[in-house]
């Protein structure tokens, strides 16, 4: 019993994808190998009953030999014992290859997806990576499938054509001519079929992507009243992609229909020459019913080098999909050689310093320069930051990743139980983690608490639970460097009081950056940088930035006075009990 995915993968060959399904063949080739085994002896014994059949009628039957009939009977009867097992253990080899094939390259893709972190949505289309776990893997597994019934195919037709060539020389050069020219005849629709699949293949990642698009924005869609216009859009592209699969599918039909026609002429060929022969006494009466069975057997052969062919030219398509993706750089040259650094933490570029062990906010005239500080600090985009006066681009990715999390709106939640969600080095990290992102009470009201299934992407939940899971989860990892972008935007403003104290003691100590507008969060910040056109124009505390610094009031305060009439600030809210 193989286990799936393997552990490790391999390093694929991605100059072509020809190389990737070579690659694929390769690492793989003991089952390969044993299932083409097995498709030979599966199929072999099916090409060897015609003319066993046809000696039992010359032998046995025709001269009245029971001794000659038995035994031939016996050898028909051994011939379908060994076929029964042949083809089972065929099919076992077959499915391990497809599912060997598939899982390769689930894993490839995935990890250089992960690898390529946030350069992927800027390369590639949504829907050009769904494409490739719906449908590409499936035709890249079919294509090591049909190996086994392929190479049986093939050996069956040699071995049809020698029998027939030793028996009849015309009736085995008809075989053996006729088979490379019905290949000769389909390749010319195969040309057309690979194209139109490929074209196929490009509009339905288009379509998914725009579909991604949609189901993620309907809300605002609703909300500005473009639902429809974008519904419309995707009617559109729809169309196409349903044009493209009529030519795809009027393609198809041809090859189906020359998978009968083909071989069916052969057959009529064949059967008609024997006729013939047998009429004339050049073969005899058990001779003739081989060369029928023949007939009839050569087509489940021939039928399945033409599918052989297509599926081929299916996974060719496929393979070029995951090429592509392969072959997509990252952004971000790992060249680093250090894998450690101490001290302030300065972007060059807005001229914020972070110093250790401080809650360090970032508010910012516009949400885009926050994100922009929070990527640079991340070393998600490659600009002049300094970590204890070294360049971070001197560090590795890995040790840069370790050390420092950058958590932003467009981070998700994944499908499995909530407690792998969150994370945690201990049962106690992780309850700590929720209790500071307030999230407690959205695990009491699970049915299975901590060990309840969470669905892609959080759908059961609401927004405001989502993105307290998700800060859950990044305070949780406990990094070296927290930067949080956004972090309370759809929660209330009790909610958001309570997380920004929690927040303050629970990072005590340790560097934390928060991008916000959010005036509950910034009165609880041990510094607030204020950024204007991208630049830091003021540092202070955030009361006293309110005071001296009128754009800053203006853009944490929306215009609104920052002071009740007691002389205490509005956003600071009153300490309150968990749930309340």
């Amino acid at each position: 019993m193989r286990s799936f995915p393997v552990p490790d993968p391999g390093t694929p060959d991605r100059r072509s994808p020809a190389r990737y399904l070579l690659w694929i063949a390769r690492v793989q080739a003991a089952t390969v190998v044993g299932g083409a085994a097995w498709g030979v002896v599966w199929m072999g014994t099916q090409a060897l009953m015609p003319a066993t059949i046809g000696r039992a009628i010359d032998t046995g039957v025709t001269p009245k030999n029971t001794d000659a009939l038995l035994l031939w009977s016996g050898v028909l009867l051994g011939l379908g014992a060994v076929q029964a097992v042949a083809g089972v253990m065929r099919h076992r080899f077959a499915v391990t290859n497809w599912l060997g094939a598939a899982f390769r390259t689930v894993q490839v893709t995935t990890g250089h997806a992960a690898r390529l972190g946030a350069t992927l949505p800027k390369r590639l289309a949504t829907g050009e990576i769904v494409s490739v776990g719906i449908a590409d893997v499936s035709n890249i597994g079919n294509a090591m499938d049909i190996t086994a019934r392929g190479t049986g195919a093939i050996v069956a037709i040699v071995l049809v054509g020698m029998i027939l060539l030793f028996t009849s020389l015309p009736l085995g050069l008809v075989v053996l001519i006729g088979v490379p020219l019905m290949a000769a005849v389909v390749a010319p629709i195969l040309r057309p079929l690979h194209r139109s699949q490929r074209h196929q293949r490009d509009l339905q990642g288009e379509l998914a992507t725009r579909s991604s698009d949609i189901v993620s924005g309907l809300r605002v869609l609703r909300g500005i009243g473009g639902e429809q216009v974008f519904a419309g859009r995707y009617r559109e592209e729809s169309q196409a992609v349903r044009a493209a699969g009529v030519r795809v599918a009027r393609s198809d039909s041809l090859l189906e229909g020359a998978q009968v026609l083909l071989p069916g002429l052969l057959v009529a060929l064949v059967t008609w020459i024997g006729a013939r022969f047998a009429l004339a006494g050049q073969i005899t009466i058990g001779q003739l019913v081989s060369f029928y069975g023949y007939s009839v057997f050569l087509v489940e052969p021939m039928r399945t080098l033409t599918e052989a062919a297509d599926k081929i030219t299916k996974a060719h398509v496929a393979a070029r999909r995951v090429v592509r993706i392969l072959n997509t750089e990252a952004e971000l040259p790992d060249e680093g050689t250090r894998t450690g650094a101490v001290g302030d933490l300065v972007d060059h570029a807005s001229g914020l310093t972070v110093r250790p062990g401080r809650l360090i906010a970032v508010a910012a005239t516009s949400p885009e320069d926050a994100q922009a500080i929070a990527d640079r600090l991340g070393r998600f985009t490659d600009d002049d930051v300094t970590w204890g006066g070294t360049p971070v681009r001197e560090l590795t990715l890995p040790a840069m990743r370790e050390a420092v999390l950058v958590a932003d709106p467009g981070a998700r939640l994944f499908s499995g139980p909530l407690r792998e969600e969150i994370g945690g080095r201990s049962e106690r990290d992780l309850r700590e983690a929720l209790h500071a992102a307030c999230a407690t009470d959205i695990v009491e009201e699970l049915p299975s608490g901590l060990d309840d299934e969470v669905a892609e992407g959080g759908r059961q939940l609401s927004g405001g639970q989502q993105q307290r899971l998700r800060l859950a989860r990044a305070l949780a990892a406990d990094p070296e460097v927290l930067i949080l972008v956004e972090p309370t935007s759809a929660v209330d403003a009790h909610t958001e009081a309570r997380i920004a104290g929690r927040l303050a003691e629970f990072r005590a100590g340790r560097t934390t950056v928060v991008c916000t507008t959010s005036p509950l969060v910034l009165d609880r910040a041990d510094e607030v940088a204020f950024v204007d056109a991208g630049r830091v124009a003021a540092t202070g505390q955030h009361r006293e930035l309110l005071a001296t610094v009128p754009h800053y009031a203006m853009t944490v305060t929306r215009e609104e006075e920052p002071w009740g009439p007691d002389g205490a600030s509005r956003w600071s809210l009153p300490p309150t009990k968990e749930g309340s």
